[in-house]
């Protein structure tokens, strides 16, 4: 290699941070001086192909200062960046998949039984007997929803959510309903199951429930940061007390109906009625019912998720639909089943649920007891980790539509969709300190959302099908129309029975989120249009007037100066001053030093600085309305953190103010100190 090529090895590492000039060696026979140079990739980079590199990332952490303590605080807390063609590695098995996206679903066995009784109470005692044929219906239409999510998942095998399925098939507001209505029920589902964790694990420690609000904050925000740390990070950590959950809940409804054929089962003591019992009405029934659905809240998750599965993705989800469509109904039938036949009552106070009443009847107050509250208590809390799975991919499918900000498409380091899940936590963490954290005021809100989704996904799918015609296509379109009619049924009598009891804010919500979706839609247009590349752009000549704004003739005014000058002729430079003495010594300098460029000088009697020198611009920008006012800021940087509180920061001030001046660019010429 020739020393031609030599420079142009130095060229390349000067362009290409990825190169660097590794050995030298002489070429004999060659012409002297003649050198071999050999380039191998930078430490920092690894190589994937063909003048392809990726930066490792410990190349991209800060090197001293608190910026280096922030990043290893970071990866401390959040584990390090994961590249991007390792997603694959990061997606999930069955088992972790059942873990993360059924959790929703089954932790609802927990309270769904108990929210029926709630209202059956209202009547009496004896009409706590119709716990069980509610139940019944419930289950045989958690068969019908989870039948009809296998059609979608068949039809949509790359992730068919609810509004993806209903924006094709039945247009875009139908779509944007089901994205609203999903969207409320994940945040409810957050806040639901957090304060009924909190509820489980106070009903073993009573002398909890006076925190529980402080506590069920505080579990938020710890869910959040393990999801934070990406989704088979929280599969691997959630899992184990997912299964111990399911465990210890099938071994107590087996002991208990062992019990109960063998005649040994104990009978509980009622809690005495506060008020007088009602008489039994439809509207009481409806009711009951439309509170128990809120156990089916969660089913749609695997459909809505399906790009977490490791490959073969829908043949997975498909399996893990029926795994927790099995589990809920069993789990849920059998609680309901010994909760009629042991006598279980609710407790008014809700400091006791009627799990915590069931197990000290079964299996008494020993160690398996706690260890059913502790895996009912942390379910419920994990529960809030199918919202985490599902809320921020949403978002990130409405961010690319355009129909929620762009930042919601963004993963970061741990190919999380971090501002999905940031603001998931906020508004939960707000909804539960405004309901105190009470399950019994948040349930009412909380079934509406999600059997609307249901209902227009269905409703699309038996669209879907009548477009498409394939295979056995008039069996699916049966399978899903039964399952539009009976969820929308459903639907109705959720918003009907629970109207009054809340339900009517999130039937406000569900259009007023939808038209943020429409709002935030118009903008991305407007900007798209007035941004589009204009041809005649290319051949015209920009008239730019440069500002300088100068506190003294420096070295870094100086480095200004000369990069004002690489941008046009027309430079003027401004100052500020109080004090008139020092306004004729700073002319006489500045003149000396910078004969050709014109200096401007401002008076500032009422000693401000900003507010003249904007007026000063915004005059300017007046008398060149056609051209470009570029202000060229020269702008000190200290070495050391602590050495910015020892200036007073006016380049960052001006952009700031200036960043919403019409026509005038702000540009930075940094000068860095070097100790």
């Amino acid at each position: 290699m020739n020393n031609g090529n030599e420079t142009d090895a130095k060229k390349n590492k000067a362009s290409d941070p990825s190169y660097y000039i590794d050995k030298k060696e002489t070429v004999t026979g060659d012409k002297p001086g003649d050198v071999r140079v050999r380039i191998v990739t930078h430490k920092d980079f690894r190589r994937i192909g063909a003048g392809y590199y990726i930066p490792r990332h410990h190349a991209l952490d800060p090197k001293s200062g608190i910026g280096r303590l922030y990043f290893l605080f970071k990866r401390f807390l959040f584990g390090s960046p994961i590249e991007s063609e390792l997603e694959g590695e990061e997606r999930l098995d069955n088992p972790q998949a059942l873990a993360v996206l059924s959790s929703d679903a089954l932790s609802s066995v927990a309270y769904g039984t108990e929210e029926i009784m709630r209202v059956l109470i209202l009547c009496g005692t004896a009409l706590l007997a119709l716990t069980l044929p509610l139940s019944l219906a419930i289950v045989v239409l958690i068969g019908i929803v989870v039948i009809s999510y296998q059609q979608t998942i068949r039809a949509y095998p790359s992730g068919g959510g609810s509004y993806i399925v209903a924006s094709e098939n039945l247009g875009r507001l139908p779509g944007l309903t089901a994205a609203a209505a999903l969207m409320i029920d994940y945040v409810l589902t957050v806040a639901v199951s957090s304060a009924a964790g909190v509820n489980a694990l106070t009903s073993a420690f009573p002398n909890l429930f006076a925190h529980r609000v402080e506590i069920t904050l505080a579990v938020i925000v710890l869910i959040a940061l393990i999801n934070l740390r990406g989704i088979r990070q929280s599969g691997n950590m959630l899992s184990i007390p997912t299964y111990i959950f399911i465990v210890s809940m099938l071994v107590m409804i087996g002991i208990g109906v062992f019990s109960y054929f063998t005649g040994r089962a104990p009978h509980a003591v009622p809690y005495p009625m506060e008020t007088m019992p009602q008489a039994l009405t439809l509207f009481l029934l409806l009711s009951a019912f439309s509170q128990g659905c809120s156990a089916m809240t969660g089913i749609e998750a695997v459909s809505n998720g399906i790009k977490v599965f490791k490959s073969p993705e829908s043949k997975n989800a498909r399996k893990v639909l029926i795994w927790m469509g099995v589990l809920l109904a069993v789990m849920f039938f059998g609680v309901s089943f010994l909760a009629t036949r042991l006598g279980v009552t609710p407790d008014p106070r809700e400091q006791e649920t009627i799990v915590s009443q069931m197990a000290r009847l079964i299996i008494g107050g020993g160690p398996f007891y706690y260890l059913i509250q502790f895996s009912t208590a942390i379910i419920l809390l994990l529960a809030m980790n199918t919202s985490y799975a599902d809320f921020p991919r949403l978002s990130s499918i409405l961010a690319k539509d355009r129909f929620a900000p762009s930042q919601f498409a963004f993963r970061g380091e741990r190919l999380a969709f971090n501002y999905g899940i940031i603001a998931l936590t906020g508004i939960s963490m707000l909804l539960v300190w405004v309901f105190h954290g009470s399950v019994n005021a948040l349930i009412p809100l909380y079934a509406v959302g999600v059997f609307t989704a249901f209902t227009l996904s269905q409703a699309g799918m038996v669209v879907h099908w009548w477009r498409e015609r394939g295979e056995k296509w008039k069996v699916s379109m049966i399978i899903n129309g039964v399952g539009a009619l009976t969820t929308g049924i459903v639907t109705l009598v959720i918003a009907v029975t629970k109207f009054s009891h809340g339900a009517w804010m999130v039937l406000i919500a569900i259009p007023l989120v939808i038209s943020v979706f429409l709002a935030i839609h118009r903008h991305y247009e407007l900007l798209a249009k007035e941004t589009a590349f204009k041809p005649e752009e290319l051949s015209s000549t920009p008239n730019i007037q440069v500002v300088v704004p100068v506190s003294s003739p420096n070295l870094y005014t100086q480095k200004a100066i000369n990069f004002a000058r690489s941008l046009s002729q027309n430079i003027s430079a401004v100052h500020v001053s109080e004090n008139m003495e020092e306004i004729n010594l700073f002319k006489k300098e500045w003149d000396s030093l910078f004969p050709d460029i014109p200096l401007t000088i401002v008076e500032s009697p009422f000693r401000q600085l900003l507010t003249p020198l904007i007026a000063f611009i915004d005059a300017l920008r007046d008398q060149y309305p056609e051209g470009t006012i570029a202000v060229v800021m020269p702008e000190f940087i200290p070495t050391h953190w602590w050495q910015h509180f020892l200036h007073n920061q006016t380049a960052l001030k001006l952009k700031a103010a200036l960043l919403f001046h019409h026509g005038v660019i702000v540009l930075s010429v940094p000068y860095h100190l070097n100790k």
